[in-house]
């Protein structure tokens, strides 16, 4: 809706344009009139359609021909006044004034004009005859209105008709030509129409009906008003109403009655309120509302905007197989511009053994789009008509923007749900395999089109009973060129190919160049260990390198399954990047029974090491059978048990006690 109107009145000299304004303005034929009206400027509170109007009048006495130019492109609306008892003012209105002002203003932006035949208390006859070929010829023409300022005949109808024809415009709606809706129109109606049916049968039932009613203009429809709507439907179309429901054929049939009976302002709130403007496109302040997102802070979607997701995945899953097909998927997607989803969306998230977006992999594409870019989602949201369903003030309260991730850090609790991993890796050393087993694809099902190929896979995990989501990113295999946004995550997985010698040396130099004093924990991913593992050409072993830097001890990992390929490790890095703190150490998926926290006991750097010694002392190949025999080396074996049980039980009630 615009701020303010701005009406201009042009005409032949002594045709009344001033008399009309002052009449307006006094509610009484002024005696005295001046060359020009200063410009007036109406409230809104008194305008029919609350919008500040301003009224400026012309005189070629007091105005050049460069100032008339001015104000026909400062203006909103047009009116062109002739006296209709004047043949030569009406001449004038074709042959001059209406080609002065096409020609001066702006072809895409096309000026609405209103024919004002004023002095109609003069005559007995009317000058409709002679306007409406002259209507009929130019389309720019809203509409003619006969007026008398004398006796103040349709004056305030005049500047009504004259704001109405810039805030509810026929031009982008209708062409008087074809009596017919434009083709621009007609989409915008179609995409309220398929957002309003919330059921997806093809028809708006009583209750969506209500609902479209009570959306546009705050009040429901009457039951006998809404039985009246259907029949004047039914009778001007056969299949305008069905099942005691509206057609979208109906739907358009009754704008289509609203603009020719003159109700441009219903059509124009269904519009506006659907989010188009003047030129029926979505506005950009309904698509792109604005939200502040801090540094260091992500975005997901709230309970909210996952339950409309939700009825969205309902209403266009007819087969209820829990799974989106591509014709469903494209049904989904109709009421927006463009396919928003490409066929790497399948590589990204889950799908059914037909290759079928499923309800979890239909989500995580939601959740993966609002948290790499949140923009877009809102974008999305919009074009779903989500403010209008779910009844928000926009898509951005569909939103949450997290805490910094320094503080989630000082308090060691984090309220986020979706997690990100970048996985770093060698070219061929495993790393898309990786993603893919993740969705619960095999090495068989892993077959992949160049052009089809994803570099995110996203999916849900449980994290000590909670559902999350943890986000793959596999970075491209370049160490000298990663940015910030490469290393931006919260935690990093290093995959490298046991088969390969060369592999581990690229995860290693990543690690020493970029992540040696880095604060994100790092895991190592030991692929295809399915393979006879091979000595890693590197200073040291993989088990000993992650020793030195305090990671994790290495991971095996394998999609050559017969099977769905395991998730433990994936729920290992969810629970690692949800407490980055806690270092844990066991594969367990719950990292709180007794054997978890034995593991946790055992893998310790410290009983790895008396089991080292003890185990020297046990194989040394210099030991003789008697020292086996001597009570003093058995003493000395059963103390050290001793010792050992006893360190053990403690250190596993101290664990337990901590729990």
């Amino acid at each position: 809706m615009r701020k303010d109107v701005r009406i201009l009145l042009v005409g032949e000299p002594k045709v009344g344009k001033t008399s009309l304004i002052m009449s307006l303005v006094s509610e009484e034929f002024p005696t005295v009139v001046p060359y020009r009206a200063e410009e007036i400027t109406i409230p809104a509170d008194v305008t029919p359609e609350r919008v500040p109007t301003h009224i400026v009048d012309y005189s070629e006495v007091e105005q050049t021909d460069e100032q008339l130019l001015q104000e026909i492109s400062k203006a909103n609306v047009i009116c062109i006044v002739y006296s209709v008892n004047n043949k030569t003012s009406i001449e004038k209105v074709t042959s001059y004034w209406i080609p002065l002002i096409l020609d001066n203003t702006d072809k895409d932006s096309r000026v609405p004009l209103i024919l004002v035949g004023n002095k109609s208390d003069l005559v007995e006859h009317s000058s409709m005859d002679t306007i409406l070929p002259i209507m009929n010829q130019y389309s720019e023409i809203e509409t003619c209105v006969e007026c008398s300022s004398k006796n103040l005949k349709n004056i305030s109808e005049l500047f009504y008709y004259a704001q109405k024809a810039v805030l509810h415009p026929t031009g982008p709606l209708y062409c008087p030509e074809k009596k017919d809706m434009k083709p621009l129109c007609v989409k915008a109606l179609t995409r309220i129409f398929k957002v309003s049916d919330l059921d997806n049968d093809g028809i708006l039932n009583d209750n969506e009906l209500n609902f479209f009613q009570r959306t546009c203009f705050n009040m429901p429809l009457e039951p006998q008003a809404l039985e009246d709507v259907k029949n004047v439907v039914r009778k001007n179309l056969i299949d305008g109403v069905c099942d005691n429901g509206l057609t979208l054929k109906g739907f358009l049939f009754l704008h289509t009655l609203f603009i020719q009976r003159g109700r441009h302002e219903t059509t124009w709130t269904v519009l506006r309120r659907f989010g188009y403007d003047d030129d029926l496109e979505l506005n950009q302040d309904y698509l792109f509302p604005p939200l502040k997102v801090p540094p260091d802070c992500t975005t997901e979607l709230n309970h909210t905007a996952y339950l409309f997701l939700q009825s969205v995945f309902d209403k266009h899953d007819k087969d209820r197989d829990c799974a989106l097909s591509p014709e469903e998927l494209r049904d989904l997607f109709d009421v927006f511009p463009y396919m928003p989803w490409g066929a790497d969306v399948n590589n990204t998230v889950c799908t059914n053994e037909q290759g079928w977006i499923t309800y979890q992999g239909y989500l995580s594409q939601w959740t993966l789009t609002t948290y790499l870019d949140v923009q877009r989602c809102l974008e999305y949201l919009g074009y779903l008509g989500y403010s209008i369903i779910a009844e928000q003030e926009s898509q951005a309260a569909g939103m949450t923007v997290t805490r910094d991730k320094k503080i989630d850090l000082q308090k060691k609790q984090t309220q986020r749900s979706v997690f990100r991993c970048n996985v770093f890796g060698d070219v061929g050393s495993g790393k898309s395999g990786f993603l893919q087993a993740f969705l619960g694809r095999n090495l068989m099902q892993q077959t992949i089109k160049e052009e089809h190929k994803s570099y995110y896979a996203i999916s849900t995990t449980f994290v000590y009973g909670q559902e999350k989501y943890l986000l793959l990113h596999e970075v491209f295999p370049d160490m000298d060129y990663l940015s910030d946004a490469d290393l931006a995550c919260d935690i990093i997985c290093l995959v490298y190919d046991v088969s390969n010698p060369y592999s581990f040396d690229y995860c290693a130099k990543v690690f020493k160049q970029y992540l040696t004093d880095c604060k994100i924990p790092c895991m190592m991913i030991a692929a295809k260990s399915d393979l006879p593992e091979t000595k890693q050409f590197y200073s040291c072993s993989p088990l000993e390198f992650c020793r030195k830097n305090k990671m994790p001890p290495p991971q095996s990992f394998t999609c050559n399954t017969a099977g769905v390929p395991s998730r433990d490790i994936y729920t290992k890095l969810s629970t690692i990047a949800m407490y980055p703190h806690a270092r844990l150490r066991c594969m367990c998926t719950c990292n709180r029974c007794t054997f978890c926290m034995c593991q946790n006991l055992l893998n310790s750097e410290l009983l790895q090491t008396v089991r080292a010694k003890l185990h020297a002392v046990v194989l040394r190949r210099h030991m003789s059978q008697a020292d086996l025999k001597s009570s003093t080396f058995w003493l000395s074996a059963s103390v050290g048990a001793t010792m050992f049980a006893v360190l053990g039980f403690t250190m596993y009630r101290v664990l337990l006690k901590a729990r």
